[in-house]
């Protein structure tokens, strides 16, 4: 494959048909920094490396948003039950997280404190695996890559110097090499 640029990315995403229809339904709703991120995004590149279908092995659709002005669980809920009613006839399980609020339940939940972010790219930004950092402005379809796309592309599965939780970093990586094979993990303690 070519070296992978952002238009390629964005047309590899696209063909998995539910992120085509997140990104042209989400705008509607007008969510403050709204992306479409995480697996959905980039397993579409995992897998076209593989020969499979775009969809194939996504688990769930990752939409972020920040709405630092309620950091209330209910003002989350409204927005969560927004989105499930706009996309229910899609059959996909999507996964709908206030940035602003992150740090409020990330401790209980993993086990180690997270600060407070200013901005959903600083949430994209501590995704455990580094080139997993990616994700699609729904407003205007613009790519966030932090750490740009070779290591996404070639399968380099590092940690990320933002989020360095070695356990966590191994969990996730060994998952994603259980589904596609031909990752390459670096270990963190290197």
């Amino acid at each position: 494959m070519p070296i992978l640029g952002e238009g390629a990315f964005r047309d590899l995403a696209q063909r998995n048909p539910l992120n085509a229809a997140l990104l042209d339904r989400l705008p509607s709703l007008g969510l403050d920094q709204c992306y479409l991120t995480a697996g959905c995004l980039f397993q579409a590149v995992w897998n076209h490396a593989s020969n499979r279908p775009a969809d194939d092995k996504v688990k769930d659709y990752d939409v972020f948003y920040f709405d630092d002005g309620d950091l209330s669980w209910e003002a989350e809920d409204r927005v969560i039950k927004r989105v499930v009613a706009l996309c229910a006839d899609l059959g996909a399980t999507i996964e709908v997280k206030n940035q602003a609020r992150v740090h409020l339940w990330y401790e209980r939940r993993f086990g180690s404190p997270y600060p407070a972010l200013r901005s959903t790219r600083d949430g994209i930004d501590r995704f455990l695996v580094a080139c997993i950092c990616v994700g699609i402005d729904v407003s205007d379809r613009l790519l966030y890559t932090p750490d740009g796309l070779g290591d996404l592309q070639q399968g380099v599965l590092k940690i990320n110097r933002l989020h360095p939780n070695p356990a966590l970093f191994r969990r996730k990586a060994e998952d994603y090499r259980a589904r596609w094979g031909w990752l390459r993990i670096v270990d963190p303690e290197a």
